[in-house]
């Protein structure tokens, strides 16, 4: 994500936030610059920690009430991990699957291939009327893998 794209992700996430009624503080702008610029899946005492050296005064519960209304929405989703599901990262636009990296965190966007079949297969053998699926594969990003 190039500086530009950051500096709109932030903006606009900061107006979707006042958009919807809630106040932009100093300690949510910290919040939402650590969301926009991270690259990897963050749990929020990951935020909190980065979000104090910036802002002594942030507190943790605005961390989790922030994390919460910008899952809410839909700028940023809960990702699984092996430590846990309470990480977050910028949501995909579109329809994106996501692949992690299980020694820094790294995380990327990547395009779905069709998987309609293994879909159309799993439904028909189950009984159950898929109406949506979430892709995440977990393995070493290149330069944890060269280490």
């Amino acid at each position: 994500m190039t500086e530009t794209t950051t500096s709109n992700t932030y903006d606009q996430w900061l107006e979707s936030l006042s958009e919807s009624g809630y106040r932009v503080t100093a300690p949510r702008r910290a919040i939402v610059e650590i969301m926009a610029n991270s690259p990897c899946a963050l749990g929020p005492l990951e935020i909190y920690d980065q979000g104090r050296q910036e802002y002594r005064g942030l507190g943790l519960v605005t961390v989790y009430r922030t994390l919460e209304k910008l899952e809410e929405l839909g700028l940023v989703q809960r990702v699984h991990h092996p430590q846990g599901c309470h990480m977050y990262l910028r949501a995909a636009h579109g329809h994106e699957h996501l692949v992690l990296c299980t020694a820094c965190g790294k995380a990327e966007y990547f395009s779905g291939d069709d998987i309609s079949k293994l879909i159309n297969a799993v439904a028909e053998k189950t009984g159950f009327e898929i109406r949506e699926h979430w892709l995440q594969l977990f393995g070493l990003c290149s330069a944890c893998k060269n280490n």
